[in-house]
């Protein structure tokens, strides 16, 4: 609905090639999930790590030099230590501990923890930049942990398994990167601050490759092929993507398309590898997407509210 609202509401997004775009984003960035348990279990954590992100650099390097028309810089000396700090959150760690959690955790349930991460996002967000933390902000953010303590622990009754807890800890730092990269996206585009932080990650999951070269060698064709998958479309052109989308979109309509990103997780893992989440995990996850939306759209509409009403009460008389 609100989506909707915002395309209609926004004259820079009349044309269906931003809008199919953005919903490519979330077809490519919700099947990632179920592409890493189809890969992490034959590659290794390490191997799918390493092959996922260098490969995914390596193509935006060559595009980067390739295609001069999209203005890719080096990126100053002063700006180095937090394009480390960027690719050691949100590719290195994030995605050693999300290829971990997922060889137990299914993916659509990965998917719904991972959905919670904005909520780190704020809370840093406060703490770095001074953000001020309202009540629906509040409120949102303690009603989507709940929704997450209750898919975490749908499985695994009160006591919480490893897996989940590692993937909580990829949700914190998610959460952690979008921050971080806040400053740099003021001097950068998406696309440099994504080919920085892929190629810091990839330089620093380096020394994980020797351990990480044995279960290649064994790996089947179904698991190459998903890692090929991961690094070329969800990560590479899922980057690409929604740089261009978010460059013309207004932020209610990408932040919406994000919501749309765990329930179809969720779907393509059904389709794909026949898994279904609980009812307990579908009720998390519903009540996590309704806090994220509080979070991130309640005090809008909150705003909004006093001239709906003046407006319907007008248009009575």
């Amino acid at each position: 609905m609100e989506l909707c609202q915002a395309l209609r509401n926004d004259g820079r997004m009349g044309s269906s090639k931003v809008v199919l775009a953005g919903l490519a984003v979330v077809v490519l960035w919700a099947s990632a999930f179920p592409a890493i348990r189809v890969a992490a279990p034959a590659l290794g954590v390490a191997g799918l790590s390493f092959l996922r992100i260098g490969m995914a650099a390596a193509v935006l390097l060559v595009v980067a030099f390739c295609v001069r028309r999209l203005g890719v810089r080096m990126p100053a000396a002063r700006d180095i230590p937090l394009i480390l700090a960027c690719g050691f959150v949100g590719m290195a760690g994030y995605q050693l501990l999300l290829n971990q959690g997922e060889l137990e955790v299914p993916a659509g349930t990965a998917s719904i923890i991972i959905a919670a991460a904005p909520l780190v996002s704020v809370a840093l967000a406060a703490a770095l930049f001074g953000e001020r933390l309202s009540a629906p902000k509040i409120v949102g953010s303690v009603l989507a942990l709940v929704g997450v303590a209750l898919v975490c622990l749908a499985r695994s009754g009160i006591t919480l398994s490893t897996s989940v807890l590692i993937l909580v800890g990829a949700m914190v730092l998610q959460g952690i990167y979008h921050p971080l990269t806040r400053p740099l996206l003021k001097k950068y585009s998406g696309l440099e601050v994504a080919t920085y932080g892929m190629v810091a990650g990839a330089v620093m999951l380096l020394p994980l490759v020797p351990s990480g070269l044995a279960p290649l060698a064994t790996a089947g064709p179904a698991a190459w092929a998903a890692v090929v998958y991961l690094a070329l479309l969800p990560t590479a052109a899922g980057f690409v993507l929604w740089g261009y989308a978010v460059a013309r979109l207004s932020m209610a309509a990408s932040t919406s398309l994000l919501y749309l990103v765990s329930p179809v997780a969720v779907l393509i893992a059904f389709l794909w590898l026949g898994e279904l989440p609980y009812p307990e995990e579908l009720f998390g996850g519903l009540v996590v997407i309704l806090g994220v939306v509080l979070v991130s759209r309640g005090d809008r509409i909150i705003a909004a509210w006093p001239r709906r009403a003046t407006s319907t009460t007008a248009s009575s008389k």
